[in-house]
């Protein structure tokens, strides 16, 4: 199989792929972050980096069986707020996803047979429905607190067909920590005390859970700022980067060739691979 992954990140795609058991010929990743890179090439030797997005030309690319990615979501989380027409949830880099929708249109001409992933966040129903529109496929929603100990609720517009809910592995938050932990990740008593702050009447504990006997908080870009991201207060120390991978099911110490900062960006960025696998386990069915 030919897979082209667009806004590849550190390849979580083609962790999944291995882990459904499909067996890859060559895999072409479109990314432009160094540290994506640099731990895509550290884990895969064998993947072939094609750059920006907006200068691939299909037609100089062997025939592609499956393309897959997740196009940036900034404008489209629920976090953000707007004003909205319908169309300002593409402004800035969202607006790659009709970069997504060039490629797969082209690629389509060169195989009607070509079967495609698209992720993102949760979003408002307009740009839901225009995304739908485009991709000529409802999206499934798959909690990834099914699979792994983090709540994480994401979409997923494909055209493999039968997939159902993946089953509840009931893990929680304290089924992947770590027993021993450097000091550096636990919270100074300034760090503490900020946590302690009320916002809007409440200690900012209350809004950024992670309890070890439930799921953790969504894992976020912003991960590498430190509190109040990732603070578990039972523990009084934030996730470690080991943790994090483990949230996202992605093998240990796969993200450890880059900085702390550039691991929890990357971790809080990316797939959950075990969902990414289920997906794709319905390919050969």
């Amino acid at each position: 199989m030919n897979v082209l992954s667009l806004f590849d990140g550190m390849s979580c795609g083609r962790i999944a792929l291995e882990r459904a058991g499909i067996k890859v010929d060559n895999y072409f990743a479109s990314e432009i972050k160094p540290h994506a890179i640099k731990v895509s090439k550290n884990n895969y030797p064998g993947i072939t980096q094609v750059g920006d997005v907006t200068k691939i030309n299909c037609y100089e690319l062997p025939k592609i069986d499956l393309l897959i990615g997740g196009s940036p979501c900034q404008s489209f989380s629920n976090a953000n707020q707007y004003v909205s027409d319908g169309t300002d949830g593409f402004d800035g880099k969202s607006k790659l996803f009709f970069e997504y929708v060039r490629i797969l249109k082209e690629l389509k001409e060169i195989n009607p047979n070509i079967k495609f992933l698209l992720e993102n966040v949760r979003m408002k129903k307009e740009w839901r429905d225009l995304i739908t529109k485009y991709m000529g496929v409802d999206p499934i929603e798959i909690n990834s607190s099914l699979i792994t100990g983090q709540n994480r609720s994401r979409l997923y517009w494909t055209n493999i067909m039968g997939i159902k809910q993946p089953s509840d592995n009931g893990i929680f938050l304290k089924d992947i920590i770590q027993d021993d932990v450097d000091s550096k990740y636990f919270l100074s008593d300034k760090a503490y005390d900020y946590m302690c702050r009320l916002r809007n009447g409440k200690p900012r504990w209350e809004f950024h859970k992670n309890e070890l006997n439930g799921k953790s908080a969504c894992l976020t870009a912003n991960m590498f700022k430190g509190v109040p991201y990732g603070v578990i207060k039972e523990l009084n120390r934030r996730l470690t980067p080991i943790e994090c991978e483990r949230l996202q099911s992605v093998p240990d110490n796969y993200t450890q060739c880059v900085s702390d900062t550039n691991r929890y960006n990357l971790l809080g960025d990316g797939w959950t691979v075990d969902v990414i696998a289920h997906i794709f386990s319905f390919i050969n069915k």
